[in-house]
C-alpha cells in the first residue's frame, strides 16, 4: 500500500491539474487582420493640419502619412477618405493622397469634430461591409481618438496606425494611445500592418508587391532587399568570411 505522503500528494496534483491547464488555455485571443475583412481609413490628414504636428520629423511623418494611405491601394481593400473644414486653415488632403483614390469616398465635414457624428461618414463606412478598420488621422488625441473609440463602440475592430496619427506634443500621443488602448484599440505600426494583412512572402500580395513598397515607404527594409540583390548579384567573399 502506498505511503500517506504519497497518496495526499496524488490528490493534490489531481485536483490542480484542471486549474493549471485552465490557465494556460485563458491567454487572450491574437487578434489578426484579415486582408478580407479589413479597410483603411484616411481621417483629416490635411494639408493646414499637418502643420501642427510636432511629435514626429516632418519629412518622416509626411512619408508616413502616404504610406499608410497607401496600404489600401497595395491591399485593393477599400478606404474612405475624410477631412474637417477643408475650405478653411485645415486646407485640403494632399494631392499625394488624393490623387491615389479619385473614385473613393472623401466625406467633406463641415463641423463634427468626431468623424463618426457625420451621418455621410457612417454611411461610407457601413457601406464598405468591413468589421477591421485601419486608421490614421491628426491630430492623435482628437481626430483618431475620437473616431477609433466610436468605432470601437459600433462593433468594429480597430488598428490604430501610431505612425501615421500626430499631434501637437510627445505626451498627447501617449495620452491618446493609452486611452485607445484602454478601450480595445489595437495599436500598431505601418510595417506590423502590411505584415498582418500579408501573412506570407509567398502569398499575392507578397514579395514581389511588398519589398518594392517598402522601398519606397520603408526604406530601412527596403535596402536589406537591395544588399541582398547586390550580395547574389555581385558579392564576392573576403577571406575568412566563407562558413561563417
Amino acid at each position: 500500500m502506498a505511503p500517506f505522503s504519497q497518496i495526499f500528494l496524488a490528490v493534490v496534483a489531481a485536483a490542480l491539474l484542471p486549474l493549471c491547464l485552465a490557465q494556460m488555455q485563458a491567454g487572450p485571443p491574437f487578434v489578426r487582420l484579415n486582408k478580407d475583412d479589413a479597410m483603411v481609413i484616411v481621417a483629416d490628414m490635411q494639408e493646414g493640419l499637418y502643420q501642427i504636428v510636432r511629435d514626429f520629423d516632418t519629412v518622416i511623418y509626411r512619408n508616413n502619412m502616404i504610406a499608410h494611405s497607401a496600404i489600401a491601394s497595395l491591399f485593393s481593400i477599400p478606404i474612405v477618405l475624410t477631412t474637417s473644414a477643408e475650405t478653411g486653415p485645415n486646407g485640403l488632403l494632399p494631392k499625394e493622397i488624393s490623387s491615389m483614390y479619385p473614385d473613393a469616398p472623401l466625406i467633406r465635414r463641415n463641423g463634427e469634430v468626431d468623424a463618426w457624428d457625420n451621418a455621410d461618414f457612417r454611411a461610407a463606412v457601413r457601406a464598405q461591409n468591413k468589421s477591421q478598420i485601419i486608421l490614421a488621422g491628426i491630430t492623435t488625441d482628437v481626430c483618431t481618438e475620437f473616431l477609433a473609440l466610436s468605432l470601437r463602440a459600433e462593433g468594429y475592430t480597430v488598428f490604430a496606425n501610431t505612425e501615421a496619427s500626430g499631434t501637437f506634443t510627445e505626451k498627447l500621443a501617449v495620452d491618446a494611445n493609452d486611452r485607445m488602448k484602454d478601450g480595445g484599440v489595437i495599436l500598431q505600426g505601418t510595417f506590423a500592418i502590411v505584415m498582418d494583412l500579408m501573412r506570407d512572402w509567398r502569398n499575392t500580395p507578397g514579395s514581389l508587391q511588398l519589398l518594392p513598397w517598402l522601398d519606397t515607404y520603408l526604406p530601412a527594409y527596403g535596402y536589406v532587399a537591395r544588399a541582398h540583390e547586390a550580395a547574389v548579384q555581385n558579392g564576392t567573399l573576403l577571406p575568412g568570411e566563407e562558413g561563417l
